[in-house]
């Protein structure tokens, strides 16, 4: 017979029956009414073309052949409940593969995650400078950041932000625009151009112009007044999200983390 075509559900009733020696007590076990146990045995005898059980004055009783094939069985589910334990032991892995944009790691998640850490010192975090699209396979992602107005193909939840906010080193710096790609300045009018939203952040706190990038990016830098804020925030249709295909997604560890981090 064919590895694919076992009849594990119904080795798994035969089991059940052979301890007990009663349909009754298997389907008890199994959730299941005992006329669901008698047809699973009748359809594991036909497809392996033996009797597995005999009725009699005593009650119920494994034939020869039924018993034949118990020790083997029951050494079988052993070696499957080892394999799902195996499989599981990454939920319970206190790693982390993590991919972000350079600037997003650097500005907001890194301390986040040294946060959580101190709560949890077993944890441990591998962090991947990524930005979009991202493979989870090649890099054996658990989670990532993608930015844009939703999660894309996989599972993801948002991370709350003011939108986008506009900022200059403190006193005022040089009147000229930052641009970075992505962002909302015409490239082509700027006079500093850089490579991604921290690096402008960087620039306009050296008083090289003014830089509008995720506030989620110069929320650290606005608070200990690295620098100062132009305006209100402005709502975006874009922002960064948590994301992983939904195995991953799916992992309490993972889970956690999203939570940890979406408070």
């Amino acid at each position: 017979m064919k590895r694919t075509h076992l009849p594990l559900n119904g080795l798994r009733v035969l089991d059940a029956a052979a301890r007990h020696l009663s349909f009754t007590r298997a389907a008890d076990e199994l959730a299941v009414t005992p006329a669901a146990v008698g047809q699973q045995i009748r359809a594991l005898e036909d497809t392996l073309g033996v009797v597995l059980f005999r009725r009699t004055t005593k009650g119920l009783e494994l034939t020869p052949e039924g018993e034949a094939g118990l020790d083997a069985l029951r050494h079988g589910f052993l070696q499957f409940e080892d394999a799902v334990r195996a499989m599981q032991a990454g939920q319970s892995s206190k790693s982390l593969t993590i991919a972000a944009p350079r600037d997003l790691s650097e500005k907001w998640l890194m301390p986040r995650l040294a946060d959580i850490a101190r709560r949890d010192g077993n944890l441990r975090f591998v962090l991947i400078s990524a930005d979009d699209p991202i493979d989870f396979t090649e890099a054996n992602l658990d989670l990532a950041v993608h930015w844009g107005e939703g999660p894309g193909n996989h599972e993801g939840e948002a991370i709350e932000s003011d939108g986008m906010v506009t900022v200059e080193c403190p006193g005022g710096g040089a009147d000229t625009r930052i641009s970075w790609p992505g962002c909302l300045n015409d490239p082509d009018v700027s006079l500093v151009r850089v490579g991604d939203a921290g690096l402008a952040l960087d620039a306009a706190a050296q008083g090289l112009g003014r830089a509008t990038v995720p506030a989620l990016i110069a929320a650290r830098d606005l608070a200990v007044g690295r620098v100062t804020m132009i305006g209100e925030p402005r709502p975006y249709r874009m922002g960064y999200w948590l994301v992983a295909p939904l195995p991953q997604w799916r992992q309490k560890k993972v889970k956690a983390l999203v939570e940890a981090l979406t408070r």
